[in-house]
């Protein structure tokens, strides 16, 4: 069975528009080790089907080595995953629930962090219902606040 140059292209095509659905970055450099494929084969129609595969997946592996090891290295991480601390220490929110006996307040943020813009707080000073208060520290789940 041999391959035509525009099997690798149509091939290629399908594996980018398949990393729309896994975006795992993995199938975007296997679709343009087809896509080079697609294109030798264009100059050099006579390639054997095992050069053909040997070439894509040599291609293709160094796509993806060449992401990990260069590309992938300079791209600023722009999330906050994992540093829960530092993305919400110094935020500040207004008090919806007001803390009292055993029973801790409940904060809002403008806008969500981390995921939910309520939280439970604990305060060291009285603070009452609409008062506004900055995060200090993070106990858990719960965050730790001084009036403002």
């Amino acid at each position: 069975m041999d391959l035509a140059y525009w099997h690798w292209l149509v091939f290629g095509m399908l594996l980018i528009v398949f990393e729309i659905f896994v975006p795992s970055f993995t199938a975007l450099w296997f679709g343009l080790g087809a896509l080079i494929i697609g294109v030798l084969m264009l100059v050099e129609p006579g390639i054997t089907l095992l050069w053909q595969m040997v070439v894509w997946l040599a291609a293709s592996i160094f796509f993806t080595w060449a992401w990990f090891r260069f590309f992938k290295r300079i791209a600023p991480d722009r999330t906050n995953a994992g540093l829960a601390r530092e993305a919400i220490v110094g935020e500040t929110a207004h008090v919806i629930r007001a803390p009292h006996d055993s029973v801790r307040g409940r904060l809002r943020f403008t806008t969500p962090k981390l995921g939910s813009d309520e939280w439970e707080f604990i305060c060291e000073q009285p603070v009452g219902i609409g008062d506004r208060v900055a995060v200090k520290d993070v106990s858990g789940n719960t965050l730790i606040v001084t009036r403002r």
